[in-house]
């Protein structure tokens, strides 16, 4: 990839995505970006009792409260449990670096306490060969993340931010270097209830050097309750990602007055837009097609079939699908590509036990 300060190939590239691309680009070192929140996880299995017991529903993602923080010693002391590195933003970027297996193509921004948390979620990223650029506060522990597992393989999610909440504008502003080296732009949705001031500025650069700018739903309570620096972000947003249940909440919200996901992926698309890219939006379903609305259609994309014994659990997999379609994506390949490695990340990943790498890729 030349010139990715000027971003100008990368637009004309974004332009002819939906046709093939016999060549890829070489992606250069820093050419995706991710700003999120770097959470160690803390995941194990529970019955649906502890679920009730901390006021948990499966299959959701919230921020912890303070009547679910003793529920972080409970796991700790009465439950064997597995410690990964997470944060939704920096567990894509791990995978699409894994996948572009060239080490420093991916950098990753986010606020840690300085504590051993810290230092195994460095050694982690860095393992990965992800360039991880961390703010260090005093003051505050390193985030964590509840992955609640039950027997069904449903899954909840609750994070206690606590340092990933403390990001600042100044640590961007004094690493500006980084965010100008790159060309590709990923956050998940969970930094706008951190700093939505510092995604805009990472947007706006996005849009003024014609660069690409990615987006995730993330989680339903996004929509409700961040929606206004959500809409803010929205313009810029040149592909956004989120499942059935997430885009659900988001028609709701918009009043869009139809639950057909692929009436529903056409008006996402269609929300305002600051160029003249049209937006690419992308719907997981869990086991059910992926549906994409580009060029003016839905299409749909089938997963790869796994049998129920060889999924270990589900926790990730988004993650996974959003790392495997960025790797492709930064490449310049087309639609059918990026979904093609985001099925084999996502399947990858719920053979595993967390958002975990245990051996090179193999993906064609």
């Amino acid at each position: 990839m030349s010139d990715s300060d000027s971003g100008e190939p990368v637009q004309k590239k974004a332009k002819e995505i939906s046709k093939p691309a016999p060549d890829c680009w070489e992606v250069a070192e820093g050419a995706l970006f991710g700003l999120g929140n770097p959470l160690l996880d803390i995941s194990t299995t529970v019955s649906e009792d502890f679920l009730y017991k901390y006021d948990l529903k499966a299959d959701n993602a919230i921020l912890a409260e303070d009547k679910h923080k003793p529920m972080y010693d409970e796991m700790v002391k009465n439950v064997d449990v597995q410690y990964t590195p997470g944060g939704a933003t920096q567990n894509s970027l791990r995978i699409a670096q894994w996948i572009l297996d060239k080490p420093n193509q991916a950098t990753f921004f986010g606020c840690v306490g300085k504590d051993e948390f810290a230092t195994k979620l460095l050694e982690k990223a860095k393992a990965s060969g992800l360039n991880v650029n961390y703010e260090e506060n005093e003051k505050e522990a390193t985030g964590t993340c509840a992955v609640l597992i039950t027997d069904n393989l449903s899954r909840s999610l609750c994070a206690n931010l606590a340092a990933a909440n403390c990001y600042t504008s100044k640590h961007l502003d004094k690493n500006w270097d980084q965010v100008e080296k790159a060309s590709l732009f990923y956050s998940a949705g969970f930094h706008l209830t951190v700093n939505p001031e510092a995604m805009l500025k990472i947007a706006q650069h996005s849009y003024d050097k014609k660069k690409m700018y990615c987006f995730n739903l993330s989680a339903p309570f996004l929509s409700i309750e961040f929606k206004e620096p959500l809409l803010k972000l929205l313009p810029y947003v040149d592909y956004l990602f989120g499942n059935e249940t997430e885009a659900l909440v988001f028609s709701e919200q918009q009043n869009y007055g139809t639950e057909d996901l692929k009436e529903i992926v056409k008006k996402i698309s269609e929300e305002e837009k600051k160029s003249e890219k049209a937006r690419i939006v992308v719907i997981t379903q869990g086991e059910d097609p992926t549906l994409v609305y580009e060029g003016g259609e839905v299409k749909e994309f089938p997963v790869i079939p796994i049998k129920e014994e060889d999924i270990v659990h589900t926790d990730g997999a988004g993650d996974a699908f959003v790392g495997g379609f960025l790797a492709q994506l930064i490449q310049g390949k087309d639609i059918e590509e990026c979904i093609k490695c985001a099925n084999y990340t996502a399947n990858y990943c719920i053979r595993q036990s967390g958002t975990s790498i245990n051996c090179r890729p193999d993906f064609k």
